[in-house]
């Protein structure tokens, strides 16, 4: 466990203010407590002092970093992989090397060993192409697997070498759909207890299986009880004591869900589910427990959006508290095991919320975004070092 975040000594009825530093300005907050719901209004989380990198993925502004809790923001540098303008897709955090940040963007798979501050492309196939998902084996992290798409050809591919070495793998993704014009693979998922189990799932391309860590591969969605190949994100709740495995794939109306392996599926529309929304993006489980967060919306970009939570492995859901109305439909979220009390989430058009609390309420974080497309968080400090053009 990483020593993070100072203990948080406050009375929940004291009203105080403290002294920050935003864009190189000082500002001063005021906090009154709410005593119904524990929420600090007017508050950014940064009086608690958390202390690690946000990085925030966006499709025009690559990543934005902060590494003081969010009183300041700045993107990359001139002479990096990304580029500072770029386009990322996905940002992730290596399972067990907190200074290790991958990241998914329009010129290639790149790398960070300092937390984000610097970034380096990792020679592959990928050079070149978008890559918008990644995942790292959880227990054997050599075995790296990342997905490509729109505009470039989606298909997927893996190492087996820490990244060193790269082959694509066996599927063949169709160049052109219906629905988005060229397929993108959304999501890369591996099962945490049998990690020789990888999933994945293609936006107007279906969902797939892989047991023997990717040789070989099934498509699920076409005969198992998955009515809609328009895949936006899968997710795996392993066993726990008497209560089965859960896996749930999300189409882009629907929530399915298995709890015999994969064999059979149940579909629930989301629609009728979620107070009238359909658009279900995308989910997040809090490790070491029963909890889901659920990102749905009225559409995409969308004008209409609510987080839920799910706190019996995705029988039942509730809407969490959010203290300002989203700008547009959430895109993504951000979760470290480090403390999975704090979760990100942004939206389509650049709202960035958080939750001190485990989901059940959110608060927005001071500054608006470009598009939102990727969200992590590290324990690790990186040091960014601000430059005239760094700061966002």
């Amino acid at each position: 466990m990483y020593d993070y975040f100072p203990q948080r000594n406050y009375n929940r009825t004291t009203i105080f203010s403290v002294s920050r530093i935003q864009a190189d300005k000082e500002a001063w907050m005021s906090a009154s407590a709410d005593t119904e719901t524990g929420f600090f209004e007017n508050m950014n989380a940064g009086e608690f002092g958390m202390r690690g990198t946000i990085l925030v993925g966006t499709a025009s502004q690559g990543i934005l970093r902060s590494v003081d809790d969010g009183a300041t923001w700045h993107r990359l540098g001139l002479k990096e992989a990304i580029e500072f303008d770029g386009v990322v897709r996905s940002v992730v955090v290596h399972p067990q090397d907190p200074s290790i940040v991958l990241a998914g963007a329009d010129g290639g798979l790149c790398i960070s060993k300092d937390g984000g501050a610097h970034f380096s492309l990792i020679d592959s196939p990928m050079n070149g192409q978008t890559v918008w998902s990644i995942a790292i084996d959880p227990a054997n992290p050599s075995y790296i697997y990342a997905g490509t798409g729109a505009p470039s050809r989606a298909a997927l591919f893996r190492s087996k070498d820490d990244g060193k070495s790269w082959e694509r793998l066996s599927p063949e993704i169709p160049e052109f759909c219906q629905g988005v014009n060229r397929p993108r693979i959304l999501t890369i998922c591996i099962d945490p207890v049998d990690t020789a189990q990888v999933w994945f799932g293609v936006e107007e391309g279906g969902a797939w299986r892989s047991f023997d860590h990717g040789d070989s591969w099934t498509r699920i969605d076409q005969d198992g009880g998955i009515t809609n190949s328009d895949i936006h994100a899968i997710a795996i709740l392993p066993p726990v004591e008497d209560k089965p495995g859960v896996a749930f794939v999300l189409t882009v109306n629907s929530v399915f869900t298995s709890t015999d392996g994969g064999r059979a599926w149940t579909g629930v529309p989301s629609r009728p589910r979620f107070d009238g929304m359909y658009y279900t993006r995308t989910v997040q489980p809090l490790p070491d427990s029963d909890v889901l967060m659920l990102a749905i919306g009225d559409g995409t970009p969308g004008t209409r959006s609510k987080l839920y939570r799910s706190v019996d492995r995705g029988v039942t859901w509730s809407a969490s508290l959010l203290h300002s109305m989203p700008n547009s439909t959430f895109w993504a979220f951000g979760m470290h095991p480090a403390d999975p009390q704090l979760l990100f989430a942004g939206t389509k058009y650049g709202d960035l919320f958080r939750s001190l609390d485990g989901g059940v309420s959110w608060f927005k974080e001071w500054r608006s975004f470009p598009e939102i497309t990727a969200i992590a968080w590290t324990p690790f400090e990186a040091p960014v070092k601000a430059h005239p053009q760094s700061i966002a």
